[in-house]
């Protein structure tokens, strides 16, 4: 029996990195036989982090079986999940996110969850001195996921305890913070291979508010121009998505990390409502800038209001 270790759906840094973070623990430390497994294409920065620390993509997994023994890392939503997860033998979870329900096991498990900014943060925890034998790249792969998800100490999800091991991983590996955070958000802001409709569901979440289903979609950059050119096609396919994925509305934040600002797109009345009721916004076109907005966890979510 082999674990299957996998996070959510429109895999990021973090659900790419953490898999391969878990599933070398419970190889090399738990001696249980484990692989990391992805539920989609990772993003542009995710596949940087892959190439620079030497990792192979890890492959994809389509579904769930009830002979699957699996580990959730990164999400405990049955929705970013695979669509028979609850038929699985699921013996742990290890997540940073509010509990979304729904997520049914066949006996007690294992469950941490905490309020710091990256589930790779958590894993140092529960490794002990155990976290001490980590070959560098999975180090590597470790403070990478720590410094997409606190967008380099800017977001504020981000703990001292996040910080303080990511100084500590960068010192080990010789690695200049700034200098590699910058790498990472340069890959993060190509998005030249993407379609419109690809972009608006690369880092995005499905999440229900009063009765309506929205898909939350975020995209962090250091070049904002360069998506905003796109904007009349991104715009327009935001309908298409929704209809294609059976929600009523694709809400897109498109984050500057730089200026520590998100801008979000307002292509209708629904959404112009959301922005003014969520976020005390004047909207007077089809973009409004929220200053200081840059975590969909701690600040965009938790506000949404139709």
């Amino acid at each position: 029996m082999t674990i299957k270790v996998f996070g959510h759906k429109a895999p990021d840094t973090d659900s790419t990195g953490s898999p391969i973070i878990w599933a070398w623990y419970l190889n090399e430390i738990r001696k249980t036989p484990a692989e990391a497994r992805l539920l989609g294409e990772p993003n542009s920065e995710a596949l940087f982090v892959l190439k620079r620390w030497g990792f192979d993509k890890p492959e994809y997994l389509e579904d769930v079986s009830a002979a699957d023994t699996c580990v959730i890392v990164d999400t405990n939503n049955v929705a970013e999940l695979p669509d028979s997860i609850n038929e699985a033998n699921v013996t742990e979870v290890i997540d940073h996110h509010m509990l979304a329900g729904g997520l049914k096991t066949k006996s007690p498990i294992n469950i941490t969850v905490r309020p710091v900014a990256c589930t790779a943060t958590i894993m140092h925890d529960l490794m002990g001195e155990d976290a001490a034998k980590m070959p560098v790249e999975v180090k590597g792969a470790m403070l990478s996921c720590i410094l997409s998800d606190t967008l380099e100490f800017r977001s504020p999800t981000t703990t001292d305890v996040d910080r303080a091991l990511a100084r500590s991983l960068a010192e080990d590996l010789g690695i200049h913070i700034p200098d590699y955070a910058a790498e990472m958000f340069a890959a993060k802001s190509d998005v030249s291979s993407y379609s419109d409709a690809e972009l608006l569901r690369l880092d995005s979440k499905a999440y229900e508010v009063d009765g309506t289903k929205f898909r939350v979609s975020v995209l962090e950059t250091t070049s904002p121009a360069t998506v905003l050119a796109r904007k009349s096609g991104l715009m327009e396919d935001m309908g298409v998505v929704a209809e294609e994925d059976g929600v009523d509305q694709v809400l897109f934040f498109l984050v500057d990390i730089l200026s520590e600002e998100a801008i979000m797109f307002i292509p209708n009345d629904l959404v112009k409502g959301v922005a003014e009721k969520s976020f005390g916004a004047e909207v007077s076109g089809d973009t409004v800038t929220l200053p200081g907005v840059v975590s969909r966890k701690k600040q965009i979510i938790p506000a949404l209001k139709v």
